[in-house]
């Protein structure tokens, strides 16, 4: 396996991430470059190459002759993203349905039983984690790289908004039906099926955490 080393970009965006994950920052806090600079003990120039990073994938409100902030999102701002998340990862995993093979098919099995039994637990970054690793083997068979390249971006986003208010949302129950429903219609190689199931799978979450 090779060894993948995080830049120092890298690493600021996943300090964020984790920050977020644990609300140590919430919607409207400034996020100040000197603080993380102190923090991970870094200069500012990574952290200024995260900032852009961060502001382009929505995690991050730039204002002029203010700061770096953490965004409010608005319902309509939240629907969105999880509706285009939809439509592109639905998208790519009706194009290439027919290269999965049987082992990865039940790779996807184990990780909805993974996200039940955290779910079961309570631990919500390991439901976010398997949960991740389930949407990225779905489309990892795509090569389309601007497909990838969006899709990447709501990534992080929706990880944050679900990690904040699954336990709202769904029971673990609901959370195993619904990821088996997708995994049934790409055993099923519906094209149709595969793409209505995947949209609708993000339009309902995106509409529940809107309306909290």
């Amino acid at each position: 396996m090779p060894i993948i080393k995080k830049t120092y970009k890298d690493q600021v965006i996943d300090y964020v991430y984790q920050l977020l994950l644990r609300n140590e920052l919430n919607p409207g806090d400034q996020l100040k470059e000197t603080m993380l600079a102190e923090k991970m003990g870094i200069s500012r120039a990574p952290i200024r190459e995260a900032m852009k990073e961060l502001i382009g994938n929505g995690l991050v409100d730039y204002r002029p002759q203010v700061g770096n902030f953490i965004p409010v999102f608005s319902p309509k701002q939240i629907i969105d993203s999880y509706t285009t998340r939809g439509v592109l990862e639905g998208y790519a995993v009706m194009e290439t349905c027919d290269q999965f093979s049987v082992e990865e098919i039940e790779k996807l099995d184990n990780l909805v039983e993974q996200m039940i039994s955290y779910a079961n637990k309570k631990n919500r970054k390991m439901v976010i984690v398997a949960g991740g690793e389930f949407h990225d083997l779905l489309i990892c068979k795509n090569n389309n790289v601007q497909l990838l390249e969006y899709t990447d971006r709501l990534s992080l986003k929706l990880h944050i908004l679900f990690f904040k208010y699954w336990g709202k949302l769904y029971s673990p129950a609901e959370i195993g039906r619904r990821h088996r429903e997708i995994v049934e219609s790409v055993k099923l190689k519906e094209l149709d099926l595969i793409e209505k199931v995947i949209r609708q799978h993000y339009i309902e979450t995106g509409a529940k955490i809107a309306a909290l």
